[in-house]
């Protein structure tokens, strides 16, 4: 099923969903921010990753459909929180100066998004890839008006999670499984995925 830009951005408001495999009252364990957050935020920076306004084109890859709700450890919803993603485009490059600017020109790299009332929040963009080094991942910035999160999130069942060596330095087997989520293909049809991941802050 194709989804218009328009379309999918007046979507975001009203997302709620909960994941049935993570606890509410489970904090998210926190990773490093790395090197490629952006050091200049690009013009087009919304939540649609897979178009670049002015450009005329779709990015590379699996587009994936990430949505999620974000909670405080009594799982009451934060709302008003900043939500930030960043990840390489299709091609493994980051689109950031240290790493040649990024492949892929219809490939935003980067996109923010604001939680609604209920904490919900979505993003359009593509299944993350293996980068040198590292396990396929997308990394993820909340901020509230009174705490920080930065983790990253990683694809269920991708063999190269065992040998990622910031995942495998969570010691705690279930905090580090929270972070390890399925992308599925979309039950409606089409070639895109959903992935769903609900991250837990103090707040």
């Amino acid at each position: 099923m194709t989804v218009s830009r328009r379309t999918f951005l007046s979507g975001v408001t009203g997302m709620a969903l909960i994941s049935a495999t993570q606890s509410v009252n489970a904090l998210t364990p926190r990773q490093s921010l790395g090197p490629f957050y952006p050091t200049k935020q690009p013009l087009d920076s919304d939540a649609d990753l897979t178009f670049v306004e002015g450009r005329d084109g779709v990015a590379s890859g699996e587009i994936t459909n990430l949505y999620g709700r974000v909670t405080n450890t009594q799982g009451a919803p934060i709302a008003d929180a900043l939500v930030e993603i960043w990840q390489c485009d299709a091609f493994g490059a980051y689109h950031h100066p240290r790493a040649g600017g990024g492949i892929d020109p219809h490939f935003q790299g980067f996109g923010k998004t604001r939680t609604d009332s209920q904490g919900g929040y979505r993003f359009r963009t593509i299944k993350p890839v293996v980068y040198p080094g590292r396990a396929p991942h997308i990394h993820i910035k909340i901020t509230t008006a009174s705490t920080e999160l930065v983790t990253q999130i990683y694809v269920q069942g991708e063999s190269t999670n065992d040998n990622d060596f910031l995942l495998n330095a969570i010691n705690d087997e279930q905090a580090r499984r929270s972070l390890v989520i399925p992308f599925e293909p979309d039950v409606e049809g089409g070639s895109e995925f959903v992935a769903v991941f609900n991250p837990v802050l103090i707040a």
